[in-house]
């Protein structure tokens, strides 16, 4: 299912981890997170960007659409929670939007460049190792 990779567990359990942290900040109450100075809306979008170039390069191409797919859903089920949870958050149809974009963009760098990054770290600090 992952690419052949040596830390295949360890790759995994840090995205999940990841998503995890994801869930959280997304859900505690607003007044608890600190101040960033960013956009709400570019914070969306990098999160799921860093999201979907980690997972793509840990899974093959063929598991692209099924990332994208799951992020889209975890971020509408967030959205959704957070007009249910009455915490202070509210639902936004543009953090779809935004999330959504993070997606693209994920996607379309691990299309062009980054997917597989983590066959070609494992690879290089075995280079390095070899080296030494």
């Amino acid at each position: 299912m992952v690419l052949p990779l040596r830390h295949s567990r360890a790759w995994l359990a840090l995205g999940w981890l990841m998503v995890a942290g994801a869930i959280i900040v997304s859900l505690l109450p607003g007044e608890k997170l600190p101040p960033t100075g960013v956009s709400d809306k570019i914070e969306h979008a990098f999160a799921y960007m860093l999201l979907s170039v980690w997972f793509t390069g840990i899974y093959p191409r063929t598991r692209y659409p099924v990332i994208a797919l799951a992020l889209f859903a975890m971020g509408l089920l967030i959205e959704w929670c957070q007009g249910a949870m009455d915490l202070g958050r509210h639902s936004d149809l543009r953090d779809v939007l935004a999330n959504s974009i993070g997606i693209a963009v994920g996607l379309t760098l691990s299309v062009l460049w980054l997917g597989a990054w983590a066959q070609r770290l494992e690879a290089w600090v075995r280079s390095r190792s070899a080296a030494t």
